[in-house]
């Protein structure tokens, strides 16, 4: 829990007369009078503006649990109204009505707030701040969904995983020992198999749903507008793809980004991460996505998650627009496309590996496998930096930790990871290994791993509460095909040559490949450095390229 406590005043800061008088510019519409205890917009309303308070008194307010309210604040003059889904005209996660005098405010729809957030730089500092907070806040207090279930249900544990990782706030309600989730299940007369239920912010209730099913009814996928022709399509919300959003909203460009899962790729699965430049003390995987993403946000670039893209679909006269065919059939058109999809994580060659999924192995190590851990015994199989900083996180809260390794960490893990995991006491290693079997049955979950050593073949049986793989990742790139060239193993390459039908007679420039105008970057391109840093130059990079390419898109002589 963040202890926001002392940042009130930036949660809730209240402009000065000069700050109103600009603000004013910016708005959206006229002033209008609500009437004491009026509405002026309720939890999931769609598009709700920010509003300014002009006159009176607004009081804010958030579902607690199933069927409870609380306060969060009253707003005065001065203050504005919303958090970080105004932005971007997401359902709200609050609620707000006129004061016991009633209220005069202005509102800002996402469009005039983001002109404000980026017209003026001190308003736009006090506002940005203000919305991450409060969102913060909303975390917290578990003020969104209500998850209701088994507590480490497989299903459950996804949906809490899909919403941290996508910084939506929400809540678990144990449907064994809370009268209030028990209630609902026997009303609605839900069956065990049907668990978890979610409970969205607008009162819609999913049985055991998909993440994107979550995702719909959150709003956080947005409508597509048909035909809409898109500057840069982005495929992949990891760090490559956020910074080439930033940077080219940033920049005036019409950005789409489109993920399949959520923000942060791998990066975000990261606990900390303490040689990224500019974070001396570290930085979580999901903080530094969420930054990312509330910047993307500001500059207006939008964000459809969780969809899948299926395929890449180049003009057929190699002059027109590209084309993504998304899950649902739909499409997105675009002048340029940017592949950041990443890389998938390895699944190593196990039998029944995919029984315990989300039940006892995982690719990640995130708060919520933590809590799942506590106190019990667990092994972790990998030796990069990724697997060491899991290490450093879970080992503190887990019992043992059994490091299981193929080959020494100093070829592939940074030292100074390596000397803080030497200096973890209930670390076990487990060199020149790897993991032969696993044992145990859906229900309860894996109870052990069997570990054979590769130098004299010898073998041990460990009991286990969890698994966690971290054994490096193959490119997410089987949703392109053949369209692009890609190297033996199925990275793609950049700057090399056109496809001969393209007809062009340009040479690609240094991230584009073998189509034109389509770009590779991050882990998925081939020759790419395996950092979060190079994933954020690259997106930096990719953009002044964009620029060229679309420049020359209407001068290429053809053949």
């Amino acid at each position: 829990m963040a202890d926001l406590s002392a940042r009130q005043h930036q949660m809730f800061p209240v402009l000065n007369s000069h700050q109103l008088q600009t603000a004013r510019r910016f708005a959206s519409g006229e002033p209008r009078h609500f009437a004491p205890g009026e509405f002026v917009y309720k939890v999931g309303d769609h598009a709700a503006p920010a509003w300014l308070v002009l006159d009176g008194s607004m009081d804010v307010f958030r579902h607690e649990g199933l069927s409870g309210e609380a306060p969060i604040i009253t707003h005065g003059v001065g203050q504005l109204s919303g958090e970080v889904n105004q932005l971007s005209g997401r359902p709200t996660l609050a609620g707000a009505r006129a004061g016991a005098e009633g209220c005069v405010a202005l509102p800002f729809d996402s469009a005039h707030l983001r002109a404000l957030v980026i017209g003026s730089a001190d308003i736009g500092e006090i506002i940005m701040r203000a919305f991450i907070l409060r969102r913060v806040g909303l975390i917290d207090a578990g003020a969104g969904s209500v998850l209701i279930g088994a507590t480490g249900n497989a299903a459950l544990s996804r949906l809490q995983g899909f919403l941290a990782r996508s910084a939506f706030p929400y809540i678990v309600l144990d449907a064994s020992t809370n009268s209030e989730g028990r209630a609902l299940i026997e009303r609605l007369g839900v069956l065990s198999s049907e668990l978890p239920l979610m409970v969205c912010p607008n009162g819609t209730v999913l049985k055991n749903p998909t993440d994107t099913e979550a995702a719909a009814c959150l709003g956080m996928t947005p409508e597509l507008i048909p035909g809409k022709l898109y500057d840069v399509a982005v495929v992949g919300a990891g760090p490559a793809g956020l910074a080439t959003a930033v940077y080219a909203a940033s920049e005036g460009l019409d950005v789409i980004v489109i993920d399949e899962r959520s923000v942060g790729g791998q990066a975000g699965a990261s606990s900390r991460i303490e040689n990224y430049l500019g974070f001396p003390t570290g930085i979580s995987g999901q903080a530094l996505a969420g930054r990312a993403y509330n910047q993307a946000l500001k500059f207006g670039a939008e964000l459809v998650l969780p969809v899948e893209v299926n395929s890449l679909v180049p003009p057929a006269d190699g002059a027109g627009a590209l084309t993504l065919d998304l899950a649902g059939d739909k499409a997105v058109h675009a002048r340029s496309v940017v592949i950041a999809s990443g890389a998938r994580y390895r699944r190593p060659d196990v039998a029944n590996i995919a029984t315990f999924e989300g039940n006892g192995i995982s690719y990640w190590a995130s708060p919520i496998e933590a809590r799942l851990c506590a106190g019990k015994e667990v092994a972790l199989v990998g030796g990069g930096n990724s697997a060491g900083q899991a290490i450093v996180f879970l080992a503190p809260q887990v019992k043992k930790l059994h490091l299981v390794v193929r080959r020494a960490l100093e070829e592939t893990m940074s030292q100074y990871l390596i000397d803080r995991i030497k200096a973890l006491p209930n670390v076990v290693w487990h060199m020149h290994c790897e993991v032969e079997a696993i044992d145990g049955d859906r229900a309860t979950g894996l109870t052990s791993a069997t570990v054979r050593n590769r130098l004299d073949g010898s073998e041990q049986k460990l009991p286990l509460h969890h698994l966690f793989l971290f054994i490096g990742a193959d490119p997410n790139a089987g949703w392109i095909g053949d369209r692009v060239q890609s190297d033996e193993k199925g990275f793609i390459v950049t700057g090399q040559s056109f496809d001969t039908l393209c007809g062009f007679t340009r040479k690609p420039l240094p991230l584009e490949t073998s189509v034109p105008n389509v770009f590779a970057i991050g882990d998925v391109r081939a020759g790419s450095t395996k950092r979060v840093a190079a994933a954020v130059g690259e997106g930096a990079a990719v953009v002044s390229q964009i620029h060229a390419a679309l420049s020359l898109m209407n001068t290429q002589v053809k053949r």
